[in-house]
Order: C-alpha cells, then sequence, then structure tokens
C-alpha cells in the first residue's frame, strides 16, 4: 500500500491535475500509478509531464533513453521504475532481455549507448562530479555537448521518480521487476 495517496480515479484527483491525467490517459491508455501518485502536486505533475515531453523531443533516441532510465531504476534501487521501464524498454523501445541486464548494470551490447550508460553511471555514484575522463569517454564515443546535457537531464528526471516512488512506496502496475539488491 502506497504511504501516499495514489487518486483512484482522475476524478478524485485535485482540479488542476486532472486535464494532466486525461492527456496522460490520451497518450498512454491508462494513467500509471506514479502519474496517480504525483497528481497530488498538480505542480509536480506538470513539472515532470512537461520535462518528461520535453526531453522526448530532443535528440536522444527511445532506446538510449530507456537504458538511461533502467539503469537509473537499478542503481538507485527503484522497483517501480525498473518494472515501468523493463516493459516499457522491451514492448516499446524493443530492447532485447541481454540489452535489457546490460542496461540494469550500466552498461549496453552497443558501445555507443555503452559510453552513455557509463556516463549516467559515473553521474549516478559521483553524484554529478564527474571527471574530466568520464566527460572525454562520451564525447569520443559520439555524443556532443547538448546530448549529454540531456543524458545528465535524464538522469535527474529519473531520479525524481525513483525518489517519489520509494517515498510513496507507489504499488507496481507493471509487469514486476526487482531491483538486484531487493532481491
Amino acid at each position: 500500500m502506497s504511504r501516499l495517496t495514489t487518486h483512484a480515479s482522475i476524478e478524485a484527483a485535485p482540479a488542476a491535475s486532472q486535464p494532466l491525467l486525461e492527456g496522460a490517459k490520451k497518450a498512454l491508455g491508462s494513467v500509471p500509478n506514479l502519474f496517480r501518485v504525483f497528481a497530488s502536486s498538480p505542480a509536480a505533475l506538470e513539472g515532470y509531464l512537461s520535462l518528461n515531453a520535453a526531453l522526448g523531443r530532443g535528440t536522444l533516441d527511445a532506446k538510449t533513453r530507456e537504458r538511461i532510465a533502467l539503469a537509473t531504476a537499478e542503481f538507485n534501487n527503484c522497483g517501480y521504475c525498473l518494472s515501468a521501464h523493463s516493459y516499457l524498454g522491451k514492448n516499446v523501445a524493443k530492447l532485447d532481455d541481454a540489452e535489457i541486464t546490460a542496461n540494469r548494470n550500466g552498461a549496453s551490447n552497443d558501445p555507443k549507448a555503452d559510453a552513455a550508460l557509463r556516463f549516467a553511471t559515473a553521474i549516478l555514484r559521483e553524484r554529478g562530479h564527474v571527471s574530466d575522463g568520464d566527460v572525454a569517454a562520451v564525447k569520443a564515443a559520439g555524443f556532443d555537448d547538448a546530448q549529454i546535457v540531456e543524458i545528465i537531464t535524464h538522469v535527474a528526471l529519473n531520479t525524481l521518480t525513483n525518489y517519489v516512488n520509494e517515498v510513496a512506496q507507489t504499488v507496481i502496475d507493471f509487469p514486476v521487476v526487482a531491483p538486484r539488491r531487493a532481491a
């Protein structure tokens, strides 16, 4: 059971959150529990959805975004996000099981994506205090400054959802995938 309110319906959420939840339902076909928790604060829900949408229009492809989400969820031990992004990684980004496993380890079977994930996990491990070598390695793999900023922002956005879900203990509404530290 969640420690924070998970609004049972769109109508039960604060009025200012309702159109945002309607938009999510239209786009996704349903409203994930994460959004229902965020809905308690219309400002937080709007901020999350806006940043997520803006990054979706960025230069990183869907596979790279899901890979970063998987690595971040595993690093932060977030069962909700690991479950959600394992599902999305497999069914939307079309990542295979071997790639999802590598991503959870902060790596990839694709050399360029591997550099992005190694950089993302360095950001997490060092809390942003990455080395010159970390930046040089991701640049050497072909990422430009804009893409590096997007990697950083994806790590931050995913850390935000990890923290919200862990504080709330959001009920998982995807096929459950346990973080390794919890297994």
